[in-house]
């Protein structure tokens, strides 16, 4: 039985820990972590900053090598298994974890509150992912948020409780290693992306969206395809299909 393992490198102050690991650690091995307590620029989906009280919060990147490499055109795979896992080890922190869902392509939302981002940059060999870094931000013990962000919650705001961010790394972290092991194989990653969708945040009912030039209109999700674009049915009973940036969930 393979044993999963992950390798934590700390650093006190880092301008994004994606970037560091990516120059300072391309050549890590599987399941390198590089976590800090204050990150200057982080950044988000559509190039958003990411607002982390230092000390308060766990902001991290993983470097992972898929065995055997993930095909570039099914690389959205891998978000699928970093989304998972962290949405898997959340699950039992949370009062009710039917709100603890995955706002597509991958944020971490409880009810319509973002509670974590993910931003996943990955480097192809030939056709294929040989490596994949993904950098996390999640909202723990932060009690106030000053930022012009619009709708963030942390776990503490969600529980009342404080938490300890070193077990909790290490339990994210594993779990990300071992879904990405998982999807090696085809009936786990079968497996993954099911669950992945099971979690999608609105996944029922119709619900706004809008276009990058402002038209909006309201759709039903159908589905992710396995390239990671987003499968809409509106109200009119035409469909759409769309990769990201090409369509914004509107958060009410």
């Amino acid at each position: 039985m393979v044993k999963d393992s992950i390798r934590i490198e700390r650093l006190e102050s880092v301008e994004s820990t994606s970037t560091w690991l990516r120059t300072h650690r391309a050549d890590a091995p599987n399941g390198t972590v590089v976590v800090t307590d204050c990150q200057t620029a982080g950044r988000g989906q559509r190039g958003n900053s990411w607002e982390a009280e230092p000390g308060k919060n766990l902001t991290f990147s993983i470097l992972t090598r898929p065995h055997p490499p993930v095909p570039a055109a099914e690389q959205y795979a891998l978000s699928e298994a970093v989304a998972t896992a962290i949405v898997d080890t959340l699950d039992n922190l949370v009062p009710d974890f039917s709100l603890l869902e995955i706002k597509w392509p991958n944020d971490i939302y409880y009810g319509n509150r973002k509670l974590a981002g993910i931003l996943i940059e990955n480097s192809l060999t030939g056709a294929s992912v040989t490596r994949s870094i993904a950098g996390v931000g999640i909202n723990i013990n932060q009690d106030i948020f000053t930022s012009d962000a619009p709708n963030p919650v942390s776990l503490k705001q969600i529980t009342g409780n404080t938490y300890p961010l070193e077990p909790l790394l290490e339990d994210i972290c594993l779990a990300i290693v071992r879904n990405i092991r998982r999807i090696g194989d085809p009936d786990e990653r079968v497996a993954i992306g099911k669950f992945y969708r099971s979690r999608l945040w609105r996944r029922n009912g119709v619900h706004p969206y809008m276009f990058p030039g402002g038209e909006r209109f309201n759709a039903s999700i159908i589905g992710v395809a396995p390239t990671g674009h987003l499968h809409l049915r509106h109200e009119d009973g035409t469909e759409s299909i769309h990769a990201f940036k090409e369509v914004i969930q509107i958060v009410d």
